[in-house]
């Protein structure tokens, strides 16, 4: 039930998503049309402008609530959502809990950068945080480039106003040091500006930051290229040209485009989540559910819940 476009978008996408190794469960009212898909029931609903944890604890058969629950019982491999953010993050702690030893869980985001995907977080889960939790930021994003996008020893940076360590606020510059201090492969700071060429496979900072950082890169991309499209069209001359250049500009634009990747990874939970955008269309939810199911292959939780386990774990716990 979540997402601008309405339910039917969502169905839509899961139906694409369908295929003898991927089974979508749709969770919603009793009379949503599921075009033959499995349906579990969910009552309630949780709208974008309600205040997650109230309405997560008002509404235990909410759609979200009921989703994350068939996770949790062992009913689901993943749970996917283009909902309510706040309350995704409320019922997955609820019904999923969090990993032993994790403080905070974030949102891991796909930056399709020039030479390479790198991967953002927290992109939105935690306006605010500490410098340890952005260290463990740094070790769940390692994790999840090397068993998603392929990285054998990523790097690390930590995003700020400029390269030099003793650049940034309070939190960046504790970060600095705790990053530093680590065993990960830590490059230091990084500025938003060389995020696109891809300045590192793991790029750290709080979630507010991240979130407008990743909002102003999605607007900005878009306007480009919805411009240059403008403009091919706008001249005849412009419209041969733009023949020419129709295969290229096709490969840029599946490239930068959000729904290429469909959604991203709600990473530090016992059970695998990935939050879609609140516009996706039907391709973008097919996506965000085989992204999913990439997750659920390659055990991104189990090999989560052993690296922080090798890496982070061995120190007290620190309460969040």
């Amino acid at each position: 039930m979540g997402g601008d476009r309405g339910p039917a978008e969502v169905v839509d996408g899961a139906r694409l998503a369908w295929s003898d190794a991927i089974q979508p469960i749709l969770v919603g009212p009793p009379d949503l049309a599921t075009g033959g898909l499995e349906l579990v029931e969910a009552a309630d609903t949780i709208a974008m402008d309600e205040k997650p944890t109230e309405a997560v604890r008002a509404k235990p058969q909410s759609s979200i609530v009921v989703a994350c629950r068939l996770v949790g019982e062992g009913r689901a491999d993943g749970v996917v959502s283009a909902g309510n953010t706040g309350a995704m993050l409320a019922a997955s702690l609820l019904e999923l809990r969090r990993i032993r030893g994790v403080h905070r869980p974030a949102i891991a985001v796909p930056i399709p950068a020039r030479r390479g995907p790198s991967v953002l977080l927290d992109a939105g889960a935690n306006a605010d945080a500490r410098a340890d939790h952005l260290l463990q930021f740094g070790h769940m994003g390692a994790v999840f480039a090397q068993e998603i996008l392929g990285v054998a020893e990523p790097d690390v940076r930590l995003l700020s106003i400029g390269e030099e360590a003793e650049k940034g606020n309070e939190l960046t510059l504790e970060a600095h040091a705790l990053l530093a201090a680590s065993e990960l492969r830590f490059g230091g700071n990084v500025e938003s500006r060389e995020l696109l060429e891809g300045a590192a496979d793991v790029i750290v900072t709080d979630g507010f930051t991240g979130n407008v950082c990743l909002k102003l890169l999605e607007g900005t991309i878009k306007t480009l290229l919805d411009a240059l499209r403008e403009e091919i069209v706008s001249t005849a001359r412009g419209k041969l040209g733009g023949l020419l250049i129709r295969p290229a500009a096709s490969r840029l634009r599946e490239r930068l485009d959000p729904d290429t990747y469909g959604g991203a990874y709600l990473l530090g939970l016992r059970g695998l989540v990935v939050i879609a955008h609140g516009n996706s269309s039907p391709r973008a939810i097919a996506n965000a559910i085989r992204l999913a199911a990439r997750g659920v292959e390659n055990d991104v939780v189990g090999r989560l819940t052993a690296r922080l386990g090798r890496e982070a774990l061995s120190a007290e716990e620190i309460p969040s």
